[in-house]
């Protein structure tokens, strides 16, 4: 028997485009009435075709339209073509919204979920889950299809993001957004003691010329766009320390490259070389503690804690906070022990 795996490799020009997993009460149903009720805009003879094309694929094996799906049958549809971006797959996947009106929502991200899909991330977005909650959502960024996106943050950042639900208000919030006049600040563990209880980071922030997945602050005119982020510290740990950013301005991981370009890090963040003991003892115990703490938050720690913003139609100053994740707040409470132990 040929499994997934193996089809996939036997057929490399083969992509695939959905990848669903069939809940534990689904009842007996032919396959093409089942894809109906998933995949949006698409019609049964669109889908009978596929299964006649062999490009349904249930637990490893092409399937006809006629197939029964039952309780966590695997399934995929594979195509010649890549997904294009602008395909939104509409997800069931639960939101925590922490508030709702007729213009907008505010959803609070945990770590690991991308926001948008892209490059190797088509479906388990915010973005696939937005579209399945939510109907004609507006759109932004000269119609690419981004509905309710008037911002965005990192897959390993947690915390607040807003989401516009009309027109109205995905221009009142970008406006704002450009403008530099919404209040966004996030809660970050760096390594090391910062110098000073607050300041203020300047420089041009864009891709490095040597890597493009990073961001790299440059000197200002030479490349990248004007970044300013203020920084307030808000507990120290001898070897790492808890600060408060404030965001004048939003550029693609602007606070993970501005530490990074002082010298301190974010705790546990891969990209930017936080992922391992910069500052600390030789001890065994304190080399355990570090690769505890990093088991507890495979990510780094930045969470984006209070956003604050006019909203479109009350014109009212709107600010929410959010609490820290499990992970984040875990890994708090193991330093203020360790600390508190080991003076």
């Amino acid at each position: 028997m040929t499994d997934e795996t193996e089809l996939i490799e036997e057929q490399p020009e083969l992509f695939e485009h959905f990848n669903i997993v069939v809940d534990n009460g689904q009842s007996l149903l032919r396959v093409d009435k089942f894809l109906m009720h998933k995949i949006q805009n698409a019609s049964r003879t669109k889908i009978q075709a596929a299964a006649d094309a062999g490009s349904i694929i249930i637990n490893g094996k092409s399937v006809k339209s006629s197939y029964k799906v039952k309780p966590a049958d695997k399934l995929s549809i594979v195509l010649p073509t890549p997904p294009r971006e602008t395909e939104l797959i509409p997800e069931n996947i639960p939101l925590d919204i922490v508030y709702e009106d007729d213009q907008l929502l505010l959803v609070n991200k945990a770590p690991g979920m991308v926001v948008h899909p892209g490059y190797n991330n088509y479906t388990g977005t915010l973005v696939n889950a937005l579209v399945y909650h939510f109907q004609n959502l507006p759109t932004h960024r000269n119609g690419e299809i981004r509905p309710g996106l008037v911002h965005r943050i990192d897959k390993d950042t947690s915390g607040i993001l807003v989401v516009a639900k009309t027109e109205l208000a995905m221009s009142h919030l970008a406006r704002q957004f450009f403008d530099h006049s919404i209040d966004r600040k996030y809660t970050a563990l760096v390594w090391g003691d910062m110098a000073t209880d607050t300041g203020t980071i300047s420089g041009h922030i864009g891709h490095s010329l040597k890597d493009r997945r990073i961001m790299q602050v440059f000197p200002e005119g030479d490349h990248g766009k004007e970044a300013i982020t203020h920084y307030t510290v808000l507990e120290r740990f001898h070897y790492v320390t808890l600060i408060e950013c404030r965001l004048e301005t939003g550029r693609t991981h602007q606070i993970r490259a501005h530490m990074k370009h002082i010298g301190h890090p974010l705790f546990n963040d891969a990209t930017y070389g936080g992922d391992k003991i910069l500052k600390g003892t030789t001890f065994a115990k304190y080399n355990q503690f570090i690769d505890n703490c990093f088991n507890i938050i495979p990510r780094q720690a930045l969470h984006a804690k209070l956003l604050g913003f006019i909203h479109p139609t009350t014109h009212q100053h709107f600010v929410y906070e959010s609490e820290l994740p499990a992970d984040f707040a875990s890994v708090m409470e193991k330093w203020r022990h360790y600390i508190a132990h080991n003076k």
